[in-house]
Parts: C-alpha cells; structure tokens; sequence
C-alpha cells in the first residue's frame, strides 16, 4: 500500500506516467523506477498496460502470435480497452505513488493535477529497430512491419474511441486548434520528453528522479 504521506512530503508528483511508442524505453524506464529502493520505500508501484492487455488477449483466446511480436490494440474489444485507460485516469486522480506505463498514460492524465507526464522517444528509427528485435527475437523486416501496423491500427481505433475526450482535455483547454489531428503524442501534452537515442538508462533514470524530488 503506497504510502501517501511520504510521496507528498518528498516528491514533487504524485503520480507518473510513461508514454511510448515500441523501442522508445518506455518499458525499460518502467522497470528501472519500480526497482529503485527511494521510491520502492516511499511506496510507489507500477503497472505495464501493454503486459496486462496481452494477459487478457491471450486467456481470451485474442492472441495472434506472431514469433515474439506485441499485437495491436484491435485484438480485444472496444469496451475493455476503455475501462482499462479510464481505470488508469480514475488511479491518477484518486490515488498517489503510481507509475503507469502504455501507449496512452499520458493522454489519460491530461488535465490531472500532480502527475508527470513523461514521453519517451527514439529519434534514430534503426536503434529502435534493433532494440524490438532484440527484444522480440525477430527479423527486421517484421519488426519495421509490425510497428507500422500496430501504430496505424491502434491510433484509428483510439482516435475513434476517444475524440471526445480529445476535445474536452486537449481542443478546449488551447492546447490544440480543432483542425489539428488527433496525435496522443504531441510533445506539448507532455512534461518532460526523454530521447533515449541520446541518453543512457541511466542517465533516463536519473532524469525522471531529479524532476519528481522537491
């Protein structure tokens, strides 16, 4: 049970977010976080979107494998995607010392005080490339191709799912104009964008720790 009087006594936020599109980090960085022993003591935990998702997509029977390669967000239904990502923003307002890792955290945490908002990114396509095919054990080709796919296909759908919210947390609060696209992973709904191109996972880390300590 996270505890709340240590996190707001000692850090900045109350809650963290992780964005990413595959081979930014967004995972590694997750999994750097929930093992550092400051914030395992003052009570912070996280969760990964895109494990729990494919937990639930293969007892369903949903999976595709494909070798190691991840599936799209068009493997499960509508109406879970939604209580998932919802449950997510209800967690970032009403709880303290979570770190949430998926696709879409920081679209959910728009407009929810005391959460930062971290996108990670790989400005060099190739290290991405490589870091999935490491990852994933698969060749190149596929992997160029199932990124591809998956972010096509996952951004209809939840342009789809979630143009309301868009114009209520982003449209209507001046961030964006009407006519810009839907892009859950604009710089400027984020607050600290990591290049892990040009920084180490230590240096990441380090990053992430610095912004949340008062």
């Amino acid at each position: 049970m996270s505890n709340q009087k240590d996190i707001s006594k000692n850090f900045k936020y109350k809650n963290i977010t992780i964005s990413g599109l595959p081979g930014s980090g967004s995972t590694t960085l997750l999994k750097m976080l929930k093992e550092n022993d400051t914030l395992k003591f003052a009570g912070w935990r996280g969760f990964n979107g895109g494990d729990f998702m494919r937990s639930y997509a293969k007892e369903k029977g949903l999976f595709k494998e494909q070798g190691g390669l991840h599936h799209s967000a068009t493997d499960y239904e509508d109406e879970f995607d939604r209580k998932v990502d919802t449950g997510m923003r209800e967690k970032l307002q009403n709880e303290e010392g979570w770190i949430l890792e998926s696709w879409l955290s920081g679209f959910m945490a728009q407009g929810v005080e005391g959460t930062l908002k971290v996108l990670m990114v790989c400005s060099d396509k190739a290290v991405k490339v490589d870091r999935i095919v490491n990852r994933d054990m698969v060749r190149p080709d596929d992997a160029i191709r199932n990124m591809h796919d998956r972010y096509l296909n996952n951004l209809t759908k939840w342009q789809r799912m979630y143009k309301q919210e868009w114009n209520q947390w982003v449209v209507e609060t001046g961030k964006v104009k009407q006519s810009d696209p839907i892009d859950f992973w604009r710089d400027d709904l984020y607050d600290l964008i990591i290049d892990t191109y040009s920084a180490n996972q230590q240096e990441v880390l380090k990053i992430v720790l610095d912004a949340i300590k008062k």
